[in-house]
């Protein structure tokens, strides 16, 4: 089959695209024809790499999977060839106390999609069966891959770790990631005020289309000032920053006294420096998040499938232009979700 894949760890140029072999669906397994597969950050640090990440080479990244079941491993059942799916990206390899709490994304031997194994950038992927949802008739193939890891992700940071309560006020920093797109929408379906950080004029306008009540473009101006100024100097409750090493220490300026920052990223770099004055002044939680849970996945695509939240799609390149896919969601001008169909 054709992938989008790695043979060593590096930048962009490390990328392929070609034959790689075909998955088969091992005990309890499910092979899924791929009809498309958004990308994320996650993938360019996987194909980047870290200390202690051992992958089996050639490896191809793909965490949002939506297809076809195209054939069924042994002690399968319920599953007919050809049944429309979604894949929850989260696999659960053991059973230990952070499962048995419904808190997956903590244990151990939770594993990604396209991060601990090979994923959806191909024709097909070998997935758990019990990892499959049933597609409804009338979502498409790309509105449904689009949303699934980052809703995930955004719904655990904002209603489970920063616990958002009703008309409290939340910044996003950085508009056009997929994440805070779906941050924005969530903030709002949660009953809070949502104000934005954007990195362009088309991008400040696409988030007030999301439900940004207001929206400070960083290339005009001091953000922090503005808000502040638009807060009558308390700040915002929660700050939500997947930037990093960049912004971190404007969000200790953002955020209001009791308040809390999340954190499930860091697209500027893993390190950074803390005035803990700031920290201990205005008794600020630091809070780190990562995916979700099981049932998690189950309420986020309830409220993708009736509407309630909606994907945000920049692009979508064939499975051919992959390599090129990678390298515009790299450029970050993109607003929302890339994604990958196979030809």
């Amino acid at each position: 089959m054709k992938a989008v894949y790695f043979e060593t760890h590096g930048e962009s140029e490390v990328l392929r695209y070609g034959e790689v072999p075909e998955p088969q669906a091992g005990p309890g397994e499910v092979v899924v024809r791929v009809r498309a597969c958004a990308l994320n950050y996650l993938d360019i640090w996987v194909r980047r790499g870290w200390p202690g990440l051992k992958l089996s080479l050639p490896h191809w990244c793909g965490a949002d999977v939506a297809g076809e079941v195209a054939a069924t491993g042994p002690g399968v059942e319920g599953w007919p060839v050809g049944t429309r799916v979604v894949v929850d990206p989260g696999i659960s390899l053991t059973e230990d106390e952070f499962t048995r709490r419904g808190e997956d994304s903590l244990s151990p031997g939770y594993h990604i999609l396209g991060e601990h194994r090979r994923g959806g950038a191909a024709e097909f992927v070998a997935v758990p069966a019990r990892n499959l949802h049933r597609l409804p008739e009338g979502v498409g193939y790309a509105e449904a891959a689009a949303p699934l890891l980052v809703g995930l992700t955004a719904w655990r940071m904002l209603i489970h770790r920063a616990a958002l309560r009703p008309a409290e006020t939340v910044l996003v920093v950085g508009a056009g990631g997929g994440v805070n797109t779906m941050a924005i929408q969530i903030a709002r379906l949660a009953g809070a005020r949502v104000f934005v950080v954007a990195g362009s004029a088309d991008k400040a306008e696409a988030a007030r289309g999301l439900g940004a009540e207001e929206v400070f473009d960083r290339t005009q101006g001091d953000w922090v000032r503005e808000l502040l100024a638009r807060t009558e100097k308390r700040g915002v409750d929660v700050v939500v920053d997947n930037v990093g090493r960049a912004t971190l220490a404007s969000s200790l300026k953002a955020v209001a006294r009791g308040g809390r920052i999340v954190i499930v990223g860091n697209t500027s770099g893993p390190l950074t420096e803390i005035d803990l004055r700031f920290l201990f002044a205005k008794q600020v939680s630091l809070i780190g998040s990562t995916m979700g849970s099981h049932q998690d996945f189950r309420v986020v695509t309830a409220l993708l499938w009736s509407g309630k939240l909606r994907p945000v799609i920049d692009r979508t390149f064939p499975l051919r232009e992959g390599v090129a896919a990678y390298r515009h969601l790299e450029e970050g001008r993109h607003f929302g979700k890339i994604l990958l169909r196979p030809d």
